[in-house]
């Protein structure tokens, strides 16, 4: 299968994945929010967020391994002792890890829960029981990072799509059994995520185990490369110390938000960040198609292409989340009503303004993956760490001189401008970007054709009809049009237009040949 064609069609398979999985997810949060209550809700966001925001840590170490594994197949044959010992060395450096994260939790949960937390006192108990379900959460996921970057290494999106189902189906049916207890369905709720968390991760290792031999592996035997371990821990130790620092700052807002305005306005963030998270998979999606390509790229020593599909990366994947978020925007308060019916406070401007970062972020995803293949992170993942961490003290410096909850997201889009510039000025210094280019083929083209597009799926419905359904498809068509022909007319280069033509006349070709009637 060609690359292009193997790209599109892994793409394929996850955004059917997500097709399901988003709708499973949306309506489980709907449940879980009535089951447990606006406080309840507040409160599991606030202790057990972490969990919400694993997926993201998982994937974010994934690429440690995911790197050395696709950099040495792209290495061409001869390759397949290397690639054992890199996974056997990974599967030891993340049960490191995963302890490490463990004894950091369980010692800053004790501080937090006796100087920091503003809990209501009759649910302090729940919080700390289902603290300990997330810790358990944490540290089997970490565990399942080998196997989650074998599965993508080996470009196998067809079982990462019916794990995904799998474990969004479940997550519906622990959603929806809660109204049906009587028991404390904080706690219940934090168990049953802690046992699916480890039911997945056995699932996966047996599937790769069975399937890949690099992976067939015993604890029993302590056997692993000093040097290949030694660069892997130094490049997953860095990867790992910036997608805690991501959570870490993400978690944090959710503490400072807490000790302003209680758990009722972190059950507002935490529906932002449910939204965010599952309108991000669309886009992420075709990251995770991609980056294999562009890993083996770099590992074949093509360095040129390498940057070429980083670029197509960064782009494509703006323009997806785009697709979906400016509706969203638009027409958020109809949206999160027919949604939840109990709308909690903030959670409509926390909405807009988190996807609003996530759409920033995107603008440099694919140099996120140029920065990973080089192997070179260490300066680069202390910089955008330290800008992410910035957004606690001057968030909590703005709250205390009375400035609303929503300025902490306010905040967030300025530091992630900020974090795009710096992304920029390391690629071109370690990768050879030009930053002129990229600005202009990348960013100017995705912003102009965003903006222009929003504003008309913004103003057209309004002047129309109220809100209502009809307001809302209405708005979904206009968007739709004028962004199909913004893209084609502004937002794709000469060279995107010819790739587009060429998969979609491949694609054609196929399906004529599979649908053609032979004569009897």
């Amino acid at each position: 299968m060609r690359v292009a064609n193997r790209v599109v069609f892994n793409t394929g398979i996850l955004y059917a994945k997500m097709l399901v999985t988003i709708g499973l997810t949306l309506y489980s949060t709907r449940f879980v929010l009535a089951a447990l209550g606006i406080s309840d809700y507040g409160v599991y966001n606030l202790v057990a967020g972490v969990v919400t925001m694993l997926s993201f840590l998982n994937t974010a170490m994934a690429i440690s391994t995911q790197r050395y594994l696709s950099y040495n197949m792209g290495a061409g044959p001869g390759s397949a002792a290397r690639v054992k010992q890199i996974f056997h060395s990974s599967v030891w450096l993340h049960l490191l890890i995963g302890l490490i994260i463990v004894l950091i939790l369980e010692l800053g949960g004790v501080y937090l829960f006796n100087n920091v937390l503003s809990i209501p006192l009759n649910r302090v108990h729940a919080a700390k029981i289902v603290f300990q379900f997330m810790v358990i959460s944490t540290f089997f996921t970490v565990n399942a990072v080998p196997y989650d970057a074998a599965i993508i290494a080996h470009e196998n999106m067809i079982f990462d799509a019916i794990t995904g189902i799998l474990e969004a189906v479940l997550k519906f049916i622990i959603a929806y059994g809660l109204a049906f207890t009587t028991t404390d369905r904080l706690i219940l709720y934090g168990a049953l995520i802690a046992v699916l968390t480890v039911i997945i991760r056995i699932i996966k290792s047996t599937y790769c185990v069975r399937h890949y031999p690099e992976c067939k592996f015993s604890y029993l035997k302590f056997e692993f490369d000093r040097q290949t371990f030694r660069s892997i821990f130094s490049f997953a130790g860095w990867n790992t110390f910036g997608a805690v620092m991501q959570v870490g700052s993400t978690q944090g807002i959710a503490i400072i938000l807490n000790l302003f305005f209680g758990t009722i306005v972190n059950a507002g963030y935490g529906i932002a960040f449910q939204v965010n998270s599952q309108i991000n998979a669309f886009s992420s999606n075709m990251l995770k198609a991609m980056n294999p390509q562009i890993i083996k790229s770099e590992g074949q020593g093509n360095r040129e292409r390498m940057l070429k599909l980083a670029m197509t990366a960064s782009k494509f994947s703006f323009y997806l989340l785009g697709l979906f978020t400016v509706p969203l925007i638009v027409e958020m308060p109809y949206v999160l009503d027919l949604w939840l019916k109990n709308v909690p406070p903030y959670a409509v401007v926390f909405c807009k303004l988190i996807l609003i970062v996530s759409l920033i972020n995107q603008l440099s995803s694919g140099i996120m993956t140029s920065m990973q293949s080089v192997g070179i992170i260490k300066g680069y993942t202390v910089t955008i760490s330290t800008l992410m961490l910035l957004n606690i003290p001057i968030s909590y410096f703005f709250l205390k001189f009375g400035f609303p909850a929503f300025s902490v997201l306010v905040i967030a889009i300025i530091i992630e401008v900020v974090a795009l510039l710096a992304r920029l000025y390391f690629a071109k210094r370690f990768t050879g970007l030009l930053i002129g280019k990229f600005l202009k083929n990348v960013v100017l083209r995705a912003t102009l054709t965003l903006c222009i597009s929003a504003g008309i799926a913004s103003i057209i419905p309004y002047l129309i009809v109220h809100e209502s359904f009809v307001r809302l498809g209405l708005t979904v068509i206009v968007f739709l049009a004028s962004y199909g022909v913004g893209l084609w007319l502004l937002g794709l280069s000469r060279d995107d237009k010819e790739k587009l033509r060429g998969i979609f006349r491949s694609i054609s070709g196929k399906l004529k040949q599979k649908l053609k009637i032979k004569p009897l």
